[in-house]
């Protein structure tokens, strides 16, 4: 049986081109080849050069045979979601307003990607402007699961979810604002990494000095998270945030990775206060017996999230009035009618709710933060839902209860993202429809290189990259 080239895991691929027992011209093709078959059933990358990209596979041949000095991504295709901008490649965002735009210039971690010797695919489908857990708009369409087409891939990294999933190449860019990276790292059954703010820095960037929304990646492997995290993390002058760190320590964080004698705690719910499908539970308590099996002490306990709602409400709007209020005039018949609600939902806050917001998010960050004094981890489910089907913008209930308002079902990683905690989401087994759930692995501050330790040695007790989605199965076998 020929090997699949669209599954090798981006360190096997970087290990192959050194010894020069594969060309990256080979894997382009095989990827492009996978991309024309999976996009009219899965929709995930929406615009690509194929001659560019075969342009700098060859290219990328050429640095191989020439026996020059190779970067960490060498000839590794790397998407790029439809929010960073990438310098001659329509750039849309997910909107109308800019569906014949085309970026002048790279964002900063598409810069340090091509540094590190990556092949930029194209782009991966988003919602508008990022905004919502679930991947379609105006301009083309919807992206569907490669587990099962009729759900959804989770959003709003949902076509680099998907792509991923699917093999159409190993690892893609995207960001993180309320779960943007760890949703769709769920729903696809790979790896996702919300890194600490300021890990990755991010420019363009209309709120410079912003920490809830930050850049990251996924892959199928924890390794290749980690590999891509290495080429793209530490400072830059034009992200105030960023600060300084050592890149190579999350491919040190993969030596010998090991929870034994960790101190873990692990909650479904946040103690209660989030509504979670029984489903989900189901598997995540199978993902923590895994935890307590290699060796971790665990404990069932969470930080107390009080207020966790209107802190989310009071910061998602100061937030959304400053990127996008501007747009309401012109634009408003043709965007999506939940950017519109939360666009206004900001515009109606008052400067005291704005501020209540920041005080909330102060007390919870301090109560996570002692939390942390007693505990080396935490684990949560990275959704509170399965994949839900693509007809429907977001679920209709979460834990067998009505939706009462439209944030309700992302509560769980938007708690991580307001207290700026480190946090992967990584396959932690499937529901009973072979659906993918999530676990999130939640550090302390800036503490990244513990959640890549822990996610690493927890796929090497349950490892999940075996499997592939049926959508590519039926086509290859």
């Amino acid at each position: 049986m020929t090997e699949d080239l669209c599954y090798l895991p981006a360190m096997e691929l970087a290990r192959r081109y050194r010894r020069r027992e594969l060309k990256p011209t080979a894997v382009v093709e095989s990827v492009l080849e996978r991309i024309d078959a999976l996009t009219p059933t899965i929709n995930a990358l929406v615009t690509i050069d194929p001659e560019a990209v075969r342009a700098a596979a060859a290219e990328a041949d050429r640095a191989i045979e020439d026996g020059g000095s190779l970067g960490p991504l060498h000839g590794v295709p790397v998407s790029i979601k439809d929010l960073t901008p990438v310098k001659g490649l329509r750039t849309t965002y997910g909107s109308k307003q800019f569906e014949h735009h085309v970026a002048d210039e790279d964002a900063l971690v598409v810069e340090r990607l091509r540094k590190a010797g990556a092949i930029i695919l194209g782009k991966t489908n988003t919602p508008e402007f990022g905004y919502g857990g679930h991947t379609f708009n105006k301009v083309f369409g919807v992206t569907r699961n490669p587990w099962n087409p009729r759900m959804s891939a989770g959003g709003s990294t949902g076509g680099g979810g998907a792509a991923v999933a699917a093999g159409m190449g190993p690892i893609a860019e995207g960001s993180d604002l309320g779960g943007s990276l760890r949703t769709p790292a769920a729903f696809n059954g790979i790896a996702g990494l919300r890194a600490s703010p300021g890990c990755v820095p991010s420019y363009p960037k209309v709120l410079a000095f912003d920490t809830l929304s930050v850049s990251g990646v996924m892959g199928r492997t924890v390794a290749d998270v980690a590999l891509a995290m290495s080429a793209i993390a530490g400072p830059d002058a034009r992200a105030p945030s960023s600060y300084p760190l050592e890149p190579a320590s999350f491919l040190r964080a993969l030596d010998r990775p090991s929870l034994d004698g960790l101190k873990v705690a692990w909650t479904p719910d946040l103690n209660g206060l989030v509504p979670v499908d029984a489903e989900v539970v189901e598997a995540f308590e199978k993902g923590v017996a895994a935890f307590e099996r290699e060796g971790a002490k665990v404990t069932r306990a969470s930080p107390d999230f009080s207020g966790l709602r209107e802190a989310v409400l009071a910061t998602r709007g100061l937030s959304m009035v400053a990127n996008h209020a501007d747009r309401l005039g012109e634009w408003r018949d043709q965007m999506q009618d939940g950017l519109v609600w939360n666009i206004e939902y900001g515009l109606d806050l008052k400067a005291r709710d704005i501020a209540r917001g920041e005080v909330l998010r102060a007390e919870l960050f301090h109560r996570v933060r002692r939390f942390f004094e007693f505990f080396d981890l935490l684990l949560l489910p990275s959704q509170a839902v399965l994949p839900f089907p693509v007809d429907q913008n977001s679920p209709a209930e979460v834990g067998g209860k009505p939706i009462e308002h439209p944030i309700d079902w992302f509560l769980l990683p938007y708690a991580v993202s307001l207290v700026g905690s480190p946090a992967m989401s990584v396959p932690c087994g499937f529901s009973r429809d072979r659906l993918p759930v999530g676990m999130q692995i939640v550090a302390p501050w800036r503490q990244d290189a513990a959640v890549i330790r822990a996610a690493a040695a927890f796929e090497r007790a349950a490892p999940w990259n075996e499997h592939v989605p049926p959508t590519v199965q039926q086509l290859y076998g």
